[in-house]
């Protein structure tokens, strides 16, 4: 069974931002899978790594469509991405650096990002992205 389950909660009601959404649910289950086989020290690089590309993808996706939009929470957003960037940055510099496991902390990390920001901020521009035509 998935730690975390997707669900229609979850959902911001634009289907290229959803699919990205469910790679950080899947994030979030591997690595708990990993952890619960006492693997997770091994798979905490490939999920950082993975936490790299998804900031710089799925926030030049969103971003874009904020800019398009003119959506007003813009710089808001933007800086709660910033954040996310720079600490995903900073748990690979202190993986690679100094080789121990921080998998708790990024298992506890990317749980709290789904729970704070997707179901609460994102949350907030898909009614404003469906008025725009983006569904």
């Amino acid at each position: 069974m998935a730690y975390f389950e997707w669900t229609d909660e979850l959902s911001v009601n634009v289907g290229a931002i959803d699919t990205q959404h469910k790679k950080l649910v899947e994030m979030i289950n591997s690595l708990n899978e990993a952890m619960l086989a006492k693997k997770g020290r091994e798979m905490q690089k490939t999920t950082i790594d993975a936490m790299v590309d998804y900031a710089a993808t799925h926030f030049k996706l969103e971003e874009g469509y904020m800019a398009k939009f003119k959506y007003p929470g813009y710089d808001a957003h933007k800086i709660e991405h910033d954040a996310f960037t720079k600490t995903a940055l900073e748990l690979k510099t202190r993986a690679e650096q100094k080789g121990f496991s921080v998998t708790l902390e990024i298992m506890g990390f990317l749980k709290d990002w789904l729970q704070n920001h997707i179901m609460g901020t994102d949350k907030k521009y898909s009614v404003f992205f469906n008025e725009h035509g983006l569904h």
